[in-house]
């Protein structure tokens, strides 16, 4: 059998080497039929001879054998985080882009998951056994860590950090600027927010995204807030690229915007030399050879359920960006980070946590597609976990969204009830360890109901919002340097595979 048969076999369902894989309607038990519903269900058809395990043992363990080291150096990085993207996240997202596409789910791989080079990450800060988004993005930026609520400052830095850029970390992008190289940022979360601020911003608390917010005594001190630290970046030639939601710090009160200071960052960034866009027509429409700053959003860019057919998609803006980056000869830097995962999270809300995440896995790929791997490192991660499970024993091919079914008892493909928990109640095969969802005190849950991309599944421990987990994440990386990503590694640690894999002098980093 040829690898190529093996990877035809391995994408479709079966469990038998010449079973038959024809689909099938799903029945009633499993919800409403239709591409829309993700509720694709197959056939179960058992051989008993276990061919197609073995040839696709076979085929991952040659595939392993024949990865090649890729020992050259990075002239571009593409680093992507997808912010809240735990391995139950990855796992869901996996089964969820697979029913969509009328698999069962399991057997799917998303595209970053047949890179040969991964390792699990320690994402744990300076003062927390749990993290967040702005400790360990500042992790992956500088190569140290920090304390929670801090951008790219040292731990235990305040507003002594404002005071002079010679007691900072300087950020992957800072060190990209400084060798001439093209750098850009794309988001679906506000330009501001922690993860994307990370990468051109100092400042002691993430939450000061805008004048309005900031305390006397941080003003008396210097602080700038991160949206004005955005268009004032002056290292090197400035970014070349930011694109995202946000857009409310950068314009005045008067005009709708959050500032009080009466600046328009938006017209300051033209009078630069750059171009600015508010909408996706604009900003495709926008000159190549100014520096682009697209906010396209207020606050942060809709979820990917709920984009509107005028709205871009992040897998558009990250070819967007790749097209206009891979021009300089010199190489570019580009950092993308799919931020509502972690929102939709932080609401239980799983559907629109794994779109997002499969809308991820779309810039990935597009991403990937467009560059030469031979000189193009990518790195994909997660920030950090979340406390999101998949539990119950539902069985293979059951609806990632729906309630937990049971294999039959026999081994068939008859459709079987909800399984039920000790109060008689059916539940659903996605939840949460803390959040603002409990169960209802009575009623039936259907699996119309909890696939409905509204529906919040349920927590153990009712809090306002969902919280963070102390998990380790994934790192998948390719390209030059990737198998330098491998064993238990901490999250400060990939800026030193990255600035190893451009050929940076560690003591230039210092």
């Amino acid at each position: 059998m040829t690898i190529r048969s093996l990877l035809l076999a391995a994408s479709v369902f079966s469990l038998g080497a010449c079973a038959s894989n024809t689909a099938q309607t799903p029945p009633a038990a499993y919800g409403p039929a239709g591409p829309d519903a993700v509720a694709a269900y197959e056939a179960v058809t058992y051989s008993g001879t276990g061919a197609q395990w073995r040839n696709l043992g076979q085929q991952e363990l040659a595939e392993r054998i024949n990865q090649p080291l890729a020992n050259g150096r990075a002239r571009n990085v593409i680093v992507f985080i997808a912010d809240g993207m735990s391995l139950g996240t990855v796992t869901a997202a996996r089964i969820y882009d697979g029913q969509s596409r009328g698999m069962s789910g399991e057997e799917n791989y998303l595209p970053f998951e047949r890179w040969g080079h991964t390792a699990t990450i320690k994402t744990y800060s300076e003062n927390g056994q749990v993290p967040d988004s702005a400790a360990t993005a500042s992790a992956i930026h500088t190569g140290v860590k920090t304390h929670n609520g801090a951008i790219s400052v040292y731990a235990r830095q305040t507003l002594e950090s404002c005071r002079s850029d010679a007691d900072l970390p300087a950020t992957l992008l800072e060190l990209a600027e400084a060798r001439g190289l093209s750098t850009g940022i794309v988001s679906s979360a506000r330009l501001t927010h922690a993860t994307p601020a990370t990468a051109f911003a100092h400042v002691p608390s993430r939450n000061w995204e805008v004048d309005a917010v900031l305390p006397a005594d941080a003003v008396e001190a210097g602080c700038r807030d991160i949206a004005r630290q955005l268009v004032e970046f002056d290292h090197g030639n400035g970014l070349e690229l930011a694109i995202g939601g946000g857009r409310a710090a950068f314009l005045p009160s008067s005009t709708g915007g959050q500032r009080a200071d009466g600046r328009d960052l938006t017209a300051e960034w033209v009078e630069r030399g750059g171009a600015y866009a508010d909408n996706r027509a604009d900003l495709l429409a926008s000159p190549a050879d100014r520096p682009l700053l697209g906010l396209l959003a207020s606050s942060h860019l809709p979820y990917e359920l709920d984009r509107g057919e005028d709205e871009a998609s992040l897998a558009e803006l990250t070819e967007l960006a790749v097209n206009r980056l891979q021009g300089d000869e010199d190489g570019f830097y580009l950092l993308v980070e799919a931020g509502r995962v972690d929102h939709a999270h932080h609401g239980s809300n799983a559907a629109r946590a794994l779109a997002d995440a499969q809308e991820f896995a779309q810039a990935i790929e597009r991403a990937s597609e467009m560059v030469d791997l031979s000189e193009t490192l990518i790195i994909v991660t997660a920030d950090h976990g979340h406390v999101f499970s998949i539990a119950g024993y539902p069985r293979r091919g059951n609806p990632i969204l729906g309630l937990v079914h049971p294999d039959a008892p026999d081994l068939s493909d008859d459709p079987t009830p909800p399984a039920t928990a000790q109060d008689g109640r059916p539940y659903t095969t996605l939840g949460y360890y803390t959040g603002p969802h409990q169960r209802p005190p009575e009623g039936s849950l259907t699996d119309a109901e909890v696939m409905d991309p509204d529906y919040r599944q349920e927590s153990a421990v009712p809090m306002g919002s969902e919280t963070h987990s102390g998990e380790d994440v994934i790192a998948y990386a390719t390209g030059p340097q990737a198998h330098l990503v491998r064993g238990v590694m901490e999250q400060n640690t990939l800026f030193h595979i990255i600035t190893y894999a451009y050929g940076w002098d560690q003591a230039d980093e210092d």
